[in-house]
């Protein structure tokens, strides 16, 4: 069987037992125009997630690190002319994991969908990439072949989460380096208000810094005897050389909601929902992470109060992150949170 089609049938399998037990992310199905897929290479520890809009989807970014690897992010500025895009790809592989996008816009082709230019339909394909070479094989990273099967396999039957897809070779706490990193994830964490908008988001967690949760260190740097947490910011102002380069971390993400939104005003609400990173991750979009946050409304419900969308953005997003660390499991040499008693500050 083809490898990708392997990795597919195992993440089904997992998914039917891991979703019955855990509903943090279901509501993000009530949006009608949205379905995820994903694809892991738990050997190799890398991975690609897809969120797939057919009918296409309003959407912004915002690019607070200061070292990202994007694709196809210009064309989301509101004066630019395309104003809907068919795909938000989050990559492991540094820029190389950029391939993996090729093969999504393929598979979406194949079906006819995108952006009618009379000659032919253009995928739209957004996405951002995070640093995961220095765990697992550096050599293994999401082609397009894998872009394209995680195209394929996407489904509205749940989102899985931890060491999967995007998330499956990601590490945060690495201010002192990699031996003292802990592993990172993928977390997903939706709601629905009561004016019928159902806002959710997908984060992947590869952050330099550390995660922190109600003044306590929930996944962070450990201490040289490896057993604990300790804070990486506080090893900083001690005067401890941060170790690290740029383009080596990042936290990427995309908030999603079923609200009509312009171009602009998804750009605001992805402005707003860094303010999640910001209380979850210490330090956040910093020299070496090149933290990246999408969002897109399918246009299926209108919502005056676009200010709320934000607020609740930053909300989703932060609890996508401690769902990410906490869902993780230990992998390449590097402990789980769950592994290692939170610290307070």
């Amino acid at each position: 069987m083809n490898k990708y089609l392997c990795l597919l049938a195992l993440s089904l399998t997992v998914s039917a037992s891991t979703f019955a037990a855990d509903n943090a992310c279901e509501a993000i199905f009530a949006i009608q125009g949205l379905q995820v897929g994903q694809m892991s290479d738990h050997q190799g520890l890398t991975g690609v997630t897809v969120l797939r809009f057919d009918q296409g989807a309003s959407a912004g970014v915002d690019v607070r690190g200061a070292a990202p690897g994007t694709r196809e992010t210009e064309l989301l500025r509101p004066e630019n002319l395309v104003d809907k895009v068919h795909a938000i790809v989050l990559s492991g592989g540094s820029a190389f994991g950029l391939d993996s996008m090729t093969g999504v816009s393929q598979y979406l082709e194949q079906q006819g969908i995108g952006f009618d230019v009379g000659v032919a339909n253009v995928p739209i394909v957004t996405g951002a990439v995070l640093f995961d070479l220095a765990l697992g094989d550096a050599n293994a990273r999401p082609d397009a072949k894998m872009g394209f099967a995680a195209a394929k396999a996407a489904h509205r039957l749940g989102v899985e989460e931890g060491n999967v897809g995007a998330g499956t070779g990601a590490s945060v706490g690495k201010i002192a380096g990699m031996a003292r990193a802990t592993k990172g994830g993928l977390g997903c964490y939706s709601t629905t208000l009561a004016n019928g908008a159902v806002i959710g988001a997908l984060v992947a967690v590869n952050a330099w810094g550390d995660v922190v949760k109600d003044n306590t260190l929930v996944a962070s740097t450990r201490s040289e005897d490896g057993k604990r947490f300790v804070s990486g910011t506080q090893l900083l102002i001690n005067g401890v050389e941060g170790q690290g380069f740029a383009g080596a971390n990042t936290t990427i993400g995309a908030i999603v909601t079923n609200a009509k939104l312009t171009k602009a005003q998804a750009l605001k609400i992805a402005q707003m929902g860094h303010d999640g990173f910001a209380r979850a991750i210490r330090p956040v979009h910093s020299l070496y992470d090149g933290d990246t946050l999408f969002a897109a409304g399918t246009g299926e419900v209108t919502v005056n109060d676009i200010n709320l969308l934000g607020v609740v953005a930053a909300e989703v997003v932060e609890q996508a992150i401690y769902r990410a660390v906490a869902k993780a499991r230990s992998a390449g040499g590097i402990p789980a949170a769950s592994e290692i008693p939170a610290q307070a500050l």
